[in-house]
């Protein structure tokens, strides 16, 4: 069974990136939900080798791309040249499986927006013609804290497209003593592949929801737009996000059915993003309107 794989990923990439196992477990139910990633902390904490261990243990195709100011989106979507006298397409980053978005906030808002369609429909639309991107297609994004100098603040509609953020924080003193004691930079192995994965995909999309679960996340998400202790509150496609990504986590636990414990390992992650300001730093006080949101709701009601 598939199921039985997972214990093996995780150990291939715990050993790349230690001491972060809560947060890897989270990385690995983003993608078996589908959905994109967005990894924020300070530089030098392993985004990016959690971004690229990520990619290849899945065993896709992937590119990196570094998002500087300068940046245009036909660096990232690809450009029409005229070639012996006729046009030829050459596809940018953006036609791979995995696409590494490395501090993905020091792009200019034109760069990111070139990114939408992509993230939201599986496509981009070039010279008025919509080019399909590869299945499966993920954009795994890195980002600095806002207060960073160089950085551009992700707009709402953006931050709306990844599934999950997470940051990994400073390891321990035991953790940092290991890493520190390595001669060599682990590197991970590929374990699966395009069609095992979407086999995940499917068996997670196929947990069962009885309609308690189903009620009490509805509840969190109608205490976010009425309750008033948010500055946003969380959308249809906040929803459909949340159901998703906790039927992820229970098919990670080996269930195929929802528990209410499932929605709430993954609301924070889910969430936290979509209920801040862009314009205000996620980090520090991390979680606390998704916290405030959990202690309002009564799982059982």
């Amino acid at each position: 069974m598939l199921q039985q794989q997972l214990p093996a990923v995780l150990t291939e990439l715990n050993r790349v990136i230690l001491g972060k196992e809560a947060e890897i477990r989270l990385a690995v139910c983003c993608l078996l939900a589908k959905g994109h990633l967005l990894i924020e902390d300070l530089p030098g904490m392993g985004k990016t080798t959690l971004a690229h261990a990520l990619a290849t243990v899945m065993g896709l195709d992937y590119q990196r791309v570094q998002f500087t100011s300068d940046m245009l989106p036909a660096d990232l979507l690809g450009v029409t040249v005229f070639e012996q006298q006729q046009f030829v397409f050459h596809p940018g980053p953006v036609f791979t499986q995995v696409l590494l978005a490395d501090e993905i906030n020091r792009g200019s808002p034109r760069t990111q927006s070139a990114l939408l369609e992509a993230m939201a429909e599986r496509q981009v639309s070039i010279d008025r013609e919509t080019r399909p991107l590869p299945t499966p297609f993920f954009v795994i994004a890195t980002q600095n804290p806002q207060d960073q100098a160089g950085t551009y603040p992700l707009p709402e509609s953006q931050l709306d497209r990844f599934l999950m953020r997470i940051e990994l924080g400073y390891p321990d003193q035991a953790t940092e003593k290991q890493m520190l004691l390595q001669t060599t930079t682990p590197t991970a192995s590929p374990l699966l592949d395009s069609q095992q994965l979407q086999l995940m995909q499917y068996q997670a999309a196929q947990v069962q929801v009885a309609d308690a679960a189903l009620d009490y996340l509805l509840r969190l998400v109608h205490e976010s737009r009425y309750g008033g202790i948010t500055p946003h509150a969380l959308s249809p496609r906040a929803s459909q996000a949340l159901l998703g990504a906790a039927r992820a986590w229970a098919w990670m636990a080996g269930r195929n059915y929802l528990l209410p414990d499932d929605i709430q390992a993954v609301f924070a992650p889910v969430a936290e993003h979509r209920l801040r300001n862009a314009t205000g730093s996620m980090m520090g006080n991390r979680n606390s309107f998704s916290r405030a949101l959990l202690e309002r709701v009564d799982p059982v009601r």
